[in-house]
């Protein structure tokens, strides 16, 4: 991120625009939105610009800007539409002490103005950093779609009455109170009944909430799919934006531990093999515990948890100590990782099945019938199998597997910096070690990336012509 967002208070303090051309009108329909004071100086400024000034709405200097002229502004745009003249005083201005923005000149601005959705006092601002404006302007023009016009009012009245309600307890309380009003008691009486008799309502909605119980905590157990932030279920997303706190194991990305509360309590209890572990009855203990206090709990799972997650034990848990759970399932990484091949886990004439495979070493997969995995056209997908890759290639060739049954490895699934090694049976072991993954990786034995698959076809073809 090379510009930080944020809001500067510009309320009864100085704006200065050098310009008086279409540029200059550009920047002031959007600075008369604001309380700050606007002084423009342009030799010839446009009609518009004139107009503004007689009305009071700005000040208008007639002249070429000098030394001292953008002296206590706190922002100064350099808006002549000339290359020199937006040197020349934007040098003035950084001596005067101003934050300098040159039109259209990325490099020389101290700060850019981002593209802006206005529900005042609610205002959202879109920054691309100046690499795509026209990608701005569209999401400026989406979120004015979906914002409602009331949406400004009903903040002003909330606004008005934020000391009272810190009669309410601070955290979910006060969280739960404002959701209520913003998205449903405050649009509805809008509709019904007009804005004036918002005030009144939001007391009421108050003394409902004074009133009303203490809400007991709750668990939700959430896959967040393998990755990819895009794939991660709206159910999902929902139970992160209201996660007071938020407990995560090791594959969850940050990409998608950013979509969290920025208030949340976010806690890592990752498990690595052979480096940091939290072990399974500490999370369990942790999740209970931070439930008990009345926290909105999330256990965050890569994937879905309801695959080798230890679901059982965690649901246990909360059953024990009386905690209500609920699961949201996520996609799995079996499934982004055959995804990411063009290739499906089960097909008909081929498999009717497939297995789901996990261990974190030999033992993990020791007991499994590896003479039924051996026979033509299985597929499995193995969790957590780079460390075993040498002793499950082992079984099956000793349960008799084709050595030249397919094998794909597939890197961060679903991820921008996703990999994908394709080999055999016979050469596994050692195309796994020269691709030296460092990534969670998942193993699909049997399957092949399309392509590959459909060259393979191809040549088969041309020999038996």
């Amino acid at each position: 991120m090379k510009h930080f967002p944020v809001f500067i208070a510009v309320e009864g303090r100085r704006i200065v625009v050098s310009g008086g051309g279409d540029a200059a009108v550009a920047k002031l329909r959007l600075l008369l939105k604001t309380e700050a004071k606007i002084s423009v100086f342009a030799t010839d400024a446009l009609p518009l610009i004139q107009q503004w000034a007689q009305e009071g709405k700005l000040t208008l200097h007639p002249r070429a800007m000098e030394p001292g002229d953008a002296m206590c502004a706190v922002l100064f745009y350099a808006a002549n539409e000339d290359e020199a003249e937006d040197a020349r005083v934007a040098a003035l201005a950084h001596r005067d002490g101003a934050r300098v923005n040159i039109v259209d000149n990325l490099a020389d601005s101290q700060f850019i103005t981002p593209a802006i959705v206005d529900r005042d006092p609610v205002t959202v601002a879109i920054g691309t950093e100046g690499a795509a404006p026209v990608l701005a302007r569209a999401i400026k023009r989406d979120l004015e779609e979906r914002l409602p016009a009331t949406l400004g009012p009903l903040a002003r009245i909330g606004k008005a009455f934020r000391n009272v309600v810190e009669a309410l307890p601070m955290g979910r309380a006060r969280r739960d109170f404002w959701s209520e009003y913003y998205f449903k008691t405050g649009p509805q009486i809008i509709d019904e009944n007009g804005i004036e008799a918002v005030p009144e309502a939001l007391d009421n909605l108050l003394t409902t909430h004074l009133s009303a119980p203490e809400k007991e905590g709750a668990v939700d157990l959430v896959g967040a799919g393998p990755g990819d932030p895009d794939l991660l279920t709206l159910k999902a997303r929902k139970a992160l934006d209201a996660a007071d706190v938020v407990i995560h194991d090791r594959l969850v990305t940050p990409e998608i531990l950013e979509l969290a509360r920025r208030e949340a309590l976010v806690i890592d209890a990752g498990k690595e093999g052979f480096g940091k572990a939290m072990a399974q009855n500490d999370i369990n203990a942790l999740i209970v515990e931070h439930a008990q206090s009345g926290a909105h709990v999330v256990r965050l799972k890569a994937g879905d948890p309801t695959v080798f997650g230890r679901l059982d034990e965690e649901i246990e848990a909360c059953e024990a100590a009386d905690v209500t759970w609920r699961i949201i399932p996520g996609i799995t990484a079996a499934s982004a990782a055959v995804a990411g091949i063009g290739q499906s886990l089960t097909k008909r004439q081929r498999n009717a099945s497939v297995q789901l495979l996990t261990g974190h070493d030999m033992k993990g997969f020791a007991d499994h019938d590896w003479r039924t995995l051996a026979a033509q056209g299985e597929v499995a997908a193995i969790y957590m199998g780079k460390r075993s890759a040498r002793f499950i290639q082992g079984r099956l060739m000793m349960h008799g597997a084709d050595p030249a049954t397919p094998v794909t490895f597939v890197e961060n699934a679903s991820r921008p910096d996703q990999r994908i090694v394709a080999t055999t049976l016979a050469e596994m072991a050692e195309a796994l070690s020269d691709a030296s993954l460092i990534g969670p990786a998942l193993t699909l034995y049997g399957l092949a990336p399309r392509a590959a698959m459909t060259a393979l076809q191809e040549i088969q073809e041309k020999e038996f012509a």
